[in-house]
């Protein structure tokens, strides 16, 4: 901040907590020196949330102590820390062959962002927008994201998922779409095979690739009752 906008601020200060005004004109003069000396680096207001009333407010509600140019300055470090954790780096556009145009990129970025003038780049932000056209296009052209050469050779490994992909092509209803009642599965689990002991009590639980007779039934009433509405 420049000494006008440190003397705004000053101002501001002195209508919210009077404690803070210097009727003095050394006072005030020392005053202005010593919170300029402090907020020099520190942005009165940024578009991306930072305002210095609004620190100096938070401050006089919270606080039962005057503000110190020290506290504005704290808050602000600490609203620049947070942007700087809350920031992933994008890839920069420069030629990755030149480190140097590579670094000063990055850290034009950073420092973009430290200051205020950058919102940060998260890691939301990185997937937002859609898949990109390449991407997109691959997608359409293989159907989905999963080659189909890479789904039969998981197909072993993953029976209760391969027999219910079977079913879903063969136009069959899914029955892992609801739940069993036999086995109490929850939607979007495989059945499991329960062996009862002699005494009563379960001595297996191990998934099935194939779902109940009962749970495929209630699947295709589920679907005929879609298909009817």
């Amino acid at each position: 901040m420049e000494r006008r906008e440190v003397a705004a601020v000053l101002a501001y200060t002195g209508r919210l907590d009077p404690r803070t005004i210097r009727t003095d004109p050394g006072e005030a003069r020392d005053q202005l020196a010593q919170w300029h000396e402090l907020l020099h680096d520190v942005p009165f207001a940024t578009d991306h949330g930072w305002d210095v009333r609004r620190a100096i407010r938070t401050h006089v509600l919270d606080s039962p102590y005057p503000i110190l140019p020290v506290d504005v300055a704290r808050a602000w470090r600490a609203y620049r820390r947070d942007r700087l954790d809350r920031h992933t780096d994008p890839t920069p556009a420069a030629d990755p062959d030149n480190p140097a145009a590579w670094r000063a990129e990055l850290l034009g970025s950073r420092q973009a962002v430290a200051t205020g003038t950058a919102a940060p780049s998260t890691h939301r932000q990185l997937t937002s927008g859609g898949p990109h056209a390449d991407v997109e296009a691959r997608l359409r052209a293989i159907g989905s994201c999963v080659p189909p050469t890479i789904r039969a050779a998981l197909a072993p490994y993953r029976p209760a998922r391969a027999a219910r992909e079977a079913a879903v092509a063969a136009g069959l209803p899914n029955a892992l779409g609801i739940w069993c009642p036999w086995c109490h599965a929850r939607a979007g689990e495989p059945c499991r095979s329960r062996r009862v002991g002699p005494d009563g009590r379960a001595r297996g639980n191990v998934p099935r690739a194939t779902s109940h007779p009962t749970r495929l039934d209630l699947a295709a009433a589920e679907r005929a009752r879609q298909e009817a509405a």
